[in-house]
């Protein structure tokens, strides 16, 4: 089991993923992209190639430094390897890392953004789930991201789910805010240790008393959210605290007269699937598609009691890695289009041709952008030609029909 903290042993190698050329990753890519198929991994001191996957989906490559900063308390020996018998959880945990030397404990790795947990569960390592499962863990290990509010909730679900003086490890870049997170878990408990390389930042301490009121404290100031009194969402979520513009400009520029199956891609917490169902009532079959476990959890309930004849369906799906076998009359899209901070529109043109495939002869894509953002050329390119049906300050909405 984990022990006490000691000091003395060296590091190890940290590499993985290789790089590859191109497909962005898409519901605000994080700026550090990967690749797996063929990846040499470090594990207990042994090197393993692992077998190429069937379908070996490819992303731009390189293991985040936070990633590698999360096992570096481990291999400077900071904290104690976990030995076999220690159960370890990992909190946002993303492809590429690789353990230390002597880190043998029974991992159990969590996330829920589609793209990543394909990943992690293509490379057959470690079991994989969109949850959390299970409490009385030795260890929970917390890659935190870029919003606050999900990380201080994912700090006290940490600290819920280890056993008394189970250690919390938490490292984050300083993009993900790491200095003012350690700031704030300073003032409300008395840290183990901290630690920084690889331009990031880790912190640990363990479950106590102290740490269980900061879990409660931490969980209130975070609470789930309520969008126009009626549409639960919670931090962490795409504008999970109000309806975004660019998706209340599409709405308000949709005909009323979409009928039979429709889909909704990127749809998020169910805002523009709820209201579509409203606007155009010869629809018959609703689909929602969404990379992000959660938002999709949170569709499924703000969708539940509307419309009860017409037949709702979820798919939890990278509709950038992921074919989409069924077939639309029409689809509504409102793509997102960052990779890390900067704008990358090869996320929405690869989105659009995966409508432009979904879609029944004389379907119809109906999808809002950033105005700077250059979709026009795609749009032509896969139906023939396109329209702009609105525009404002900040946002276009264009359309597309099947014709073949």
């Amino acid at each position: 089991m984990l022990a006490g903290v000691r000091r003395g042993r060296k590091g190890y190698e940290i590499n993985a993923w290789r790089q590859v050329s191109e497909v962005p990753r898409f519901f605000q890519y994080p700026s550090s992209d990967l690749a797996f198929g063929s990846a040499t991994f470090s594990h207990t001191g042994r090197r393993e190639e692992l077998a190429q996957p069937a379908i070996v989906r490819q992303f731009k490559t390189m293991t985040r430094d936070a990633a590698k900063t999360l096992f570096h308390p481990f291999e400077a020996g900071d904290v104690d390897m976990p030995d076999r018998h220690a159960r370890v959880l990992s909190l946002g945990a993303e492809p590429g890392f690789v353990l230390p030397a002597g880190f043998e404990g029974q991992l159990h790795l969590v996330q829920g953004f589609r793209p990543y947990y394909l990943a992690l569960g293509a490379a057959g390592r470690f079991p994989v789930t969109p949850r959390a499962e299970g409490e009385g863990y030795d260890a929970v290990l917390v890659l935190v991201g870029r919003h606050r509010g999900l990380n201080e909730r994912n700090i006290a679900e940490a600290v819920e789910r280890t056993r008394l003086h189970g250690l919390v490890l938490i490292a984050g870049g300083k993009e993900d805010g790491i200095a003012s997170l350690r700031k704030r878990l300073s003032d409300l408990l008395e840290l183990d240790g901290h630690l920084s390389k690889y331009h990031s930042q880790a912190l640990w301490f363990r479950r106590s008393v102290e740490a269980e009121a900061m879990a409660v404290a931490l969980k209130v100031e975070n609470p789930d959210g309520l969008v126009d009194r009626r549409f639960l969402t919670a931090p962490g979520m795409f504008s999970y605290n109000r309806v975004d513009a660019g998706s209340r400009l599409l709405l308000d520029n949709l005909p009323g007269d979409l009928t039979g199956s429709v889909a909704d891609f990127c749809a998020g917490w169910g805002y523009l699937a709820s209201e579509v169902l409203a606007k155009s009532p010869e629809i018959t079959k609703l689909d929602l598609y969404e990379a992000d476990f959660e938002s999709l959890e949170a569709a499924k309930a703000n969708l539940a009691e509307l419309r009860p004849a017409v037949g709702k369906r979820y798919f939890w799906h990278d509709l950038v890695g992921e074919p989409v076998t069924e077939r639309y009359e029409a689809i509504v899209m409102n793509p997102p289009f960052h990779k890390g901070n900067a704008a990358d529109p090869a996320i929405g043109q690869k989105m659009i041709k995966t409508a432009a495939g979904a879609l029944r002869r004389g379907g119809r894509l109906f999808m809002v952008a950033n105005r700077q953002l250059p979709y026009e050329v795609t749009l032509n390119e896969v139906f023939g030609e396109h329209r702009e049906i609105s525009r404002d300050s900040g946002f276009k909405v264009l359309s597309g029909v099947r014709r073949r």
